[in-house]
């Protein structure tokens, strides 16, 4: 049996209200509409939004467009730049448990996961201030007598930038601080489900020294801002993260423009398992790899693909240990797994755990809801006997679901960990290192882990094959992907015989 621990009541929860930044002014919004956000794991209204319009948009655009063309952040130096970046970081920091509540509060996710997300994110912002400081172009002096090149390096521009509700602050902030460090501007859409983070960010910002205009915050829906945001001329930049079909959207919408673009996307990231892997280690990835976050991640570990020799017997210890995980009330410091997002998308996922029942494949573990009478939950489920064509196999759940598939050879493995569109991430376990590094360069994968799973650094890259995206977040060249370059040909003294004869 999964352990609950069940979400305490309530019954006396402030309803938070948030406005929008819009050139370094809190406002209601054009037509001042609004959002509510019902916490999916106590089921009660806890945070209200003014809701973004089309016009609301184009204002937050102007604003950035205004500060980048004509504003003091472009053309401040790296070290002033990094001293405003460090001091946000510390301030994230100082605000950590008000950070963290919103976002469990509002994404259902565990109050102690949260918090470790919060010192990675104020950890990222301290990187990407280092990075401002390194940013350099290049010098070319051997060109001839007569020639020098330089290529510098400048901002790209205004970015639109577009997170998703899974990781709220997170994410923002593995774009965020390296767009800024690059000179840029931004105007930011967090996802209208978790946007209260995002927010208290923007009142961070402004304390912090970031001029106004240079970061704009809108919370609205996809279909009434993220075309203008993603469309509008006078935006030269976009940084998406979600999935992989509003992805395809984004690029289309970008496309009318030619701008640069960055997605980070979906997954249906394999743990391959030998049989001289320690399998004792494994156990406590594969769990941490499926339920981490409720599923709710695009590098969850969702596909287990087994050496024949050791399914039955890890299978079964998977779900032993599966069943110690603690499920329920997000802000319990006990809690493990938290809440599903929304009641429809708990649905969804139910939709596939039946559909994949129903082609041949057996419940080891979980498989149906978690009634509390309120808010909205899943059993960590395993499913066993799955075959590489059932769409739980091939598509992305997004949620604490684990499914089980079996191989005979390196080959063999290869090839079904590949038999899927996405390319974000994977893992391998054995003792052998040939077989490690076999797997790490054939399967098509932006990460590999090996003899781990989901570990991660601000110094690593981030990013993936195929449908899980474009381009790549985090490491030394972040900042750089926030940049054009521009060469500079320069000639020395009198040019004669250029072309025509004299």
């Amino acid at each position: 049996m999964t352990v609950l621990v069940k979400p305490q009541k309530l019954a006396d929860a402030k309803v938070r209200e948030f406005s929008m930044l819009i050139d370094g002014k809190w406002v209601e919004g054009v037509e001042a509409g609004t959002i509510e956000r019902v916490a999916p794991s106590h089921g009660v209204a806890v945070s209200r939004y003014k809701a973004a319009t089309r016009d609301d948009a184009v204002k937050a655009i102007a604003a950035a467009r205004k500060a980048f063309d004509h504003g003091a952040w472009p053309r401040m130096t790296a070290s002033e730049r990094s001293g405003i970046l460090l001091k946000a970081a510390d301030m994230i920091a100082a605000r950590a448990d008000e950070l963290a509540y919103l976002d469990a509060i509002e994404a259902g996710k565990p109050i102690t996961q949260v918090k470790g997300e919060i010192a990675g994110a104020a950890d990222i912002w301290r990187y990407a201030a280092a990075l401002a400081r390194g940013l350099h172009g290049e010098s070319y002096n051997t060109l001839g007598d007569g020639t020098l090149g330089v290529v510098l390096r400048e901002a790209v521009g205004v970015v639109s930038i577009i997170t998703p509700w899974n990781f709220p602050f997170l994410i923002v902030s593995q774009k965020l601080p390296f767009a800024l460090a690059a000179g840029c501007t931004a105007v930011v859409k967090p996802s209208e489900l978790t946007s209260g983070s995002t927010l208290v960010l923007g009142e961070i910002l402004m304390e912090a020294g970031v001029p106004e205009g240079v970061v704009n915050i809108i919370v609205g829906t996809g279909a009434a801002v993220g075309g203008t945001m993603t469309g509008h001329a006078d935006v030269d930049m976009v940084s998406f993260t979600g999935s992989t079909g509003v992805g395809r959207l984004t690029m289309e919408n970008a496309a009318k423009t030619l701008k640069k673009v960055s997605l980070e996307l979906g997954g249906k990231n394999p743990q391959i398992v030998f049989p001289d892997a320690d399998l004792d280690a494994f156990i406590d990835a594969a769990v941490f790899g499926a339920f981490f976050n409720a599923g709710e991640c695009c590098n969850a570990g969702s596909r287990l693909i087994l050496h024949r020799d050791i399914a039955e017997e890890v299978t079964s210890r998977v779900a032993a240990l599966s069943q110690k995980v603690k499920v329920g009330d997000p802000l319990d410091p006990s809690t493990q797994v938290g809440a599903i997002i929304t009641p429809q998308h708990l649905e969804k996922v139910q939709g596939y755990v039946s559909a994949a029942a129903g082609s041949g494949a057996s419940i080891a573990l979980g498989g149906s809801h978690i009634d509390f009478g309120f808010g909205q939950y899943m059993a960590p489920t395993i499913l066993s006997g799955v075959k590489a064509d059932m769409a739980v196999a091939r598509e992305e759940v997004f949620g604490p679901v684990l499914s089980v598939l079996t191989f005979e050879s390196v080959e063999d493995a290869i090839r079904i960990a590949n038999a899927v569109d996405y390319g974000l991430s994977a893992g391998v376990w054995s003792r052998d290192f040939d077989t490690c590094l076999t797997i790490g360069r054939k399967v098509k994968a932006g990460t590999i882990w090996m003899n781990t799973f989901m570990d991660g650094a601000a110094e690593l890259p981030f990013g993936g094959y195929r449908q899980s995206g474009l381009g790549r977040e985090l490491g030394r060249h972040a900042v750089e992907d926030y940049t054009e370059t521009k060469t500079l040909n320069m000639h020395i003294g009198a040019r004669t015989g250029w072309w025509m004869p004299r």
